[in-house]
C-alpha cells in the first residue's frame, strides 16, 4: 500500500487504509468529498436495508404497493429521518417492530454523522504558508539552508514553535542500509509573536549533517527535509500544528528569497505572501564538501 505525506510516498506492508476497528480515525482522517460520499452511501445502505425486511411480510406497511420496493424505500427513508408524513404507516406487530429499531437506528446515526460533522468543522487550521522549495544561500559568509513560511491568517500567532529535520539515508561500516534522522539546529527556532513571514536557517557548518554533501552529491541524493511547525491561535484559544516535507530536488543551491515585507509610505509593514516562493540569484554562496574546506 502507498502512502503520500505531502510530497513524500513510502510504502507500507501489514498496514491497513481503512481500519475497521478505529471508525473515528476514518471519518475524520477522509476528505471532504469521501466523507460526504460515506455518509451518503451508509444512508442508502440503511435504507436499503431496512426496505428488505419490510419486503419479508407484504401488508405490514400501510397503502405501501405489494413488492413495490420503491414505496418500502421511501417509508424507510421517511422513518429513518423521524419525519412520518402518515401516507404510509406499519400496520402489523412486525411493521411496528421494524419500525422502532429504524426510528432507533436512525437517530443514533443521525446523532453520531452530526457529531463527527462538528469535530471536522472545528478542528484548528493555522493556515500556515511554505515557500515552494527551500534554498541554499549565503548568510554572514556561510552557506545556510533556509526555509520561509508565513501567516495566511490576518491575525497574529503567538508562540510559535519550528522543528526541522533530515531524513538521510546512510550505510554502516558493516553495509547495512538504513534511515536516520537527524536535526537541523536552527538559528532562531521560536518566536512569541508570528504575524507576517519567518525565514527559517540553518547554518552548515563542520557540525552540520548536510555538510558532508556538496551540490551535486545532494541532488542525486535521498535527503528529504521535515519541518514542523506549532503555534497557538488566540482567536481559536487552541494549539495549530503542521507539517511540510521537501525532498532533495526541491532545495535550489546558489539561491535566495526575494523580499516580501517591504515599507509603505506611510510607515506600514506590508507583508506579499504572493511572494513567499519567489527566489532569486545569490551570488555569494560557497557550498563545498567538508573534505575540500579542511
Amino acid at each position: 500500500m502507498r502512502v503520500r505525506f505531502g510530497a513524500f510516498e513510502v510504502g507500507k506492508k501489514g498496514a491497513s487504509r481503512y481500519d475497521l476497528s478505529d471508525p473515528y480515525h476514518i471519518a475524520l482522517s477522509l476528505s471532504w468529498p469521501r466523507f460526504l460520499l460515506m455518509f451518503v452511501a451508509l444512508e442508502l445502505l440503511i435504507n436499503v436495508s431496512f426496505a428488505g425486511l419490510y419486503l419479508l411480510q407484504p401488508g405490514c406497511i400501510a397503502n405501501a404497493r405489494a413488492g413495490s420496493f420503491t414505496d418500502v424505500f421511501f417509508f424507510s427513508l421517511e422513518t429513518l429521518a423521524t419525519v412520518g408524513y402518515g401516507v404510509m404507516a406499519p400496520t402489523t406487530l412486525y411493521g411496528h417492530a421494524i419500525s422502532a429499531v429504524e426510528i432507533l437506528s436512525g437517530m443514533t446515526f443521525i446523532a453520531i454523522m452530526t457529531g463527527l460533522t462538528f469535530v471536522r468543522f472545528s478542528r484548528p487550521r493555522g493556515k500556515i504558508m511554505f515557500a515552494d522549495k527551500a534554498v541554499v544561500a549565503s548568510y554572514n559568509g556561510r552557506p545556510t539552508l533556509m526555509i520561509r513560511i508565513g501567516n495566511g491568517r490576518l491575525t497574529m500567532l503567538t508562540d510559535a514553535k519550528v522543528r526541522l529535520n533530515a531524513l538521510i539515508a546512510e550505510r554502516t561500516t558493516e553495509g547495512q542500509f538504513y534511515r536516520r534522522v537527524h536535526d537541523l539546529k536552527l538559528a532562531r527556532d521560536r518566536i512569541p509573536i508570528f504575524g507576517l513571514t519567518w525565514t527559517l536557517m540553518h547554518e552548515i557548518d563542520e557540525h552540520s549533517p548536510l555538510r558532508p554533501y556538496p551540490t551535486d552529491l545532494f541532488a542525486t541524493s535521498d535527503i528529504r527535509l521535515f519541518l514542523a511547525v506549532e503555534a497557538r491561535d488566540p482567536n481559536l484559544a487552541a494549539e495549530i500544528y503542521d507539517l511540510k516535507d521537501y525532498s532533495h530536488d526541491s532545495v535550489e543551491f546558489g539561491m535566495r528569497y526575494a523580499d516580501a515585507v517591504s515599507i509603505d509610505d506611510k510607515g506600514n509593514t506590508i507583508a506579499d505572501l504572493g511572494r513567499l516562493s519567489l527566489i532569486e540569484e545569490d551570488t555569494g554562496t560557497n557550498f563545498i564538501p567538508a573534505v575540500a574546506a579542511e
